[in-house]
């Protein structure tokens, strides 16, 4: 799945120094879980790590080339969608002080439901200091973002 992924240069996960990968399979249907991941407003009903969404243009839902800001981790970031196939795969690139990330999301159709991936590259100051003080908490609130996408 990893493939499908169009990484900017310098990105990609063998490349950047902070690479995090989560997946779940579920029962649930990709159309679904892509309602859910798009409706970046209702992120901090699903996703505790999240607070503060905007998108450009006062909507709910990210598309194509959408810009938006929102907080994870205690960091305020501006966002833009770079990838954004439906059902499919989305990404985005975010700048925050102190780090810039890559984070993708794919959706593959199973038999009943659906896998789901998330992939983030990461660099920066702030993104380094954060991995080594709490190696873990992105691969956890990630995979609790994942667990809420395929409730």
């Amino acid at each position: 799945m990893v493939e499908q992924i169009h990484w900017p240069k310098g990105f990609g996960p063998t490349e950047a120094p902070i690479h995090v990968v989560n997946r779940i399979e579920t029962g649930t249907a990709p159309e679904i879980v892509w309602r859910r991941l798009v409706h970046a407003a209702g992120w901090p009903a699903i996703y505790a790590n999240a607070s503060d969404v905007a998108i450009e243009g006062d909507g709910a839902d990210l598309f194509a080339g959408a810009r938006f800001t929102w907080k994870t981790f205690g960091v305020a970031l501006k966002s833009e969608v770079k990838e954004f196939e439906p059902e499919t795969c989305i990404a985005w690139l975010a700048k925050g002080i102190g780090v810039t990330a890559y984070h993708a999301w794919l959706i593959v159709p199973a038999a009943s439901g659906c896998s789901i991936l998330t992939e983030e590259t990461q660099y920066g100051p702030v993104s380094r200091v954060g991995r080594l003080l709490f190696p873990t908490r992105m691969e956890r609130w990630h995979q609790k973002w994942l667990e809420a996408l395929a409730a």
